[in-house]
């Protein structure tokens, strides 16, 4: 958000003027606001360029080593990016603005989304005629594979997604645009960076939440739980379906 020089007041991005005492826009408050940009252009191309990297390198190997080297570059990137924004980054993880009724709704709305989302998304799959695919495979070949789906998933995910998007890159758009705008860019770009059509079906929708709770709260808290709680609910069902998989059930029997 951009604040007038003069009374503090809010301004519009594209306000020249202060509504409030009139004193025009200052040469420091557009060079803030051409930096913001620049830094989002920045944000978007790196872990746009990050993605499809690590996309590429999945198909050629898949291993337990290139997971933890491809999840390190990203913790890695998401805290250089918030170092640059230290002091703003520190005060969204404020507990003052959380209370028993936030709470209540970040515990159970993941709780109503991740259902939603996982037989949705299976609907929508047989719809199009696409076979659905159980993500634990992707972790099932490691020794400890459920510790490790629910470190990369449900813990790695959750708390620096949350920071990269509705905290570093939040923050940039705040300087240059209002509220409403910051929340959808913020959703939309998350649900971009994600590489998957289906995905963007409720990824956006559930990026718009995160947003507006970061927004409204001025934390980061929240969306951690729920991001939480909603992938970790989708591991278990994941993992609850592999686990039952009459393929697998056959190989080890036999």
């Amino acid at each position: 958000m951009i604040y007038c020089s003069q009374c503090n007041s809010l301004l519009g991005p594209t306000d020249v003027y202060c509504g409030n005492c009139g004193a025009k826009r200052t040469q420091n408050t557009l060079k803030k606001e051409k930096e913001s940009v620049r830094q989002v252009i920045i944000f978007y191309v790196t872990f746009l360029v990050y993605a499809i990297v690590s996309f590429v390198i999945y198909l050629e190997n898949d291993s337990l080593i290139t997971e933890i080297v491809l999840e390190s570059v990203f913790v890695l990137l998401t805290v250089m990016f918030s170092l640059m924004d230290f002091k703003r980054i520190t005060k969204l993880y404020s507990l003052r603005y959380v209370n028993w009724k936030n709470l209540a709704f970040s515990i159970l709305f993941p709780m109503c989304s991740a259902g939603i989302v996982y037989y949705g998304i299976e609907w929508v799959n047989r719809l199009l005629g696409e076979e659905s695919y159980n993500m634990f495979y992707d972790y099932a070949m490691y020794e400890n594979s459920f510790l490790w789906a629910f470190i990369f998933v449900a813990i790695i995910a959750p708390v620096f997604e949350e920071l990269a998007f509705r905290g570093y890159l939040f923050n940039q758009l705040l300087n240059v645009t209002n509220s409403r705008v910051t929340i959808i860019a913020t959703a939309l770009i998350f649900a971009l960076v994600h590489f998957s059509f289906i995905s963007i079906l409720w990824i956006f929708p559930f990026g718009i939440v995160l947003g507006f709770l970061r927004y409204k709260y001025r934390t980061l808290w929240l969306g951690m739980i729920v991001h939480f709680i909603h992938n970790f609910l989708v591991l278990l069902l994941e993992y609850y379906y592999y686990m039952n998989d009459p393929l697998l059930e056959l190989l080890n029997n036999g």
